[in-house]
């Protein structure tokens, strides 16, 4: 069964679904985290302390509202829009590759109005 997360980023507040993945499942056994936001482009990355390796689903090219995890920076990802990895369609493209772990649920543009240094919290829903 998916676990459903809450992300906080001052008054940003979105609603995400992890997959059913070992990666995901560490990552919500680590709940809550709270953590300084980074921005690269338009994708929201921060250090979790969560340490996992790459999975055999990791890839570069991500989806407009999908969830990463990046196992060199211990990061959670979550992209938004455009990133400057991106390709001429505008895409989302992560630095290297990341493991998916999960979706937004909701408008992914609410994220825009976040910059760095901000304090992001995940947190399990009730």
């Amino acid at each position: 069964m998916s676990k459903e997360i809450l992300i906080t980023i001052g008054q940003v507040r979105c609603r995400a679904v992890l997959n059913e993945t070992a990666c995901a499942a560490a990552i919500y056994d680590a709940l809550p985290i709270a953590a300084a936001v980074n921005t690269w482009g338009e994708e929201i990355y921060f250090d979790i302390g969560v340490v996992f390796d790459l999975a055999d689903d990791a890839r570069e090219d991500m989806d407009v509202g999908e969830l990463g995890y990046w196992p060199p920076g211990k990061a959670f990802c979550i992209f938004f829009g455009r990133t400057p990895a991106s390709g001429a369609d505008g895409r989302p493209r992560a630095a290297s590759k990341v493991n998916p772990i999960g979706r937004l649920v909701g408008d992914p543009g609410v994220l825009k109005a976040v910059g760095d240094g901000e304090t992001v919290r995940l947190a399990a829903t009730a």
